[in-house]
């Protein structure tokens, strides 16, 4: 087993676990701090995210590295931001079950390897996977739950909404989402 980010990514680069490899530019495994106190965990990359292999580039990721830094106080390289499949879905299409079940022991490992005080989960996709849920991110949201099974640590898990759900929402979701992060800060500093 890999012990360190950079030999779990490399591991990742090379994955072809299901069939969202074949459609790939390039494996988008995550970016920031390894020792960050604060990940941010996301859906899958889209167009963007798939040529730059970074998480989080296009216009979803300019409104969270903007909220982050009002709210939180801390810039990308400040955290760790993953997602939860790797590669992009075709057409942006959500993840199918058998494609986040490949690429959970990448997202767990990071977990493992990062061992952040706070998660925020970004949407449904990766709120549900997390928390061990079926409930939809509308009702999550707006608190913190424990994180079990994966690690020992005590990590608090705080879901929000995606960053694309706000940008197509308006102002009641990017003011929920901002109140969010705020419960993450304070989380962080304990």
């Amino acid at each position: 087993m890999s012990s360190t980010l950079g030999e779990v990514a490399a591991e990742a680069a090379g994955c072809t676990k299901c069939g969202l490899a074949q459609g790939r530019t390039q494996v988008v495994f995550g970016m920031g701090d390894p020792s960050a106190d604060l990940m941010f965990v996301g859906e899958g990359p889209g167009a963007e995210e798939d040529k730059q292999g970074l998480p989080f580039v296009g216009r979803s990721g300019k409104l969270l590295d903007r909220l982050m830094a009002e709210e939180i106080g801390l810039a990308r390289d400040q955290c760790y931001i993953a997602n939860v499949v790797k590669c992009r879905p075709p057409d942006n299409r959500d993840p199918k079950p058998e494609e986040v079940a490949a690429c959970r022991p990448w997202l767990e490992r990071q977990i493992q390897l990062i061992a952040p005080t706070v998660i925020v989960t970004l949407g449904n996709f990766s709120s549900k996977l997390l928390i061990d849920t079926k409930t939809g991110i509308t009702k999550l949201r707006g608190q913190s739950y424990p994180m079990e099974g994966m690690i020992s640590v005590n990590t608090v898990i705080i879901p929000t909404y995606h960053p694309a759900a706000v940008l197509r929402g308006g102002g009641l979701q990017e003011a929920q989402m901002r109140s969010d992060l705020v419960r993450a800060r304070m989380a962080i500093s304990g």
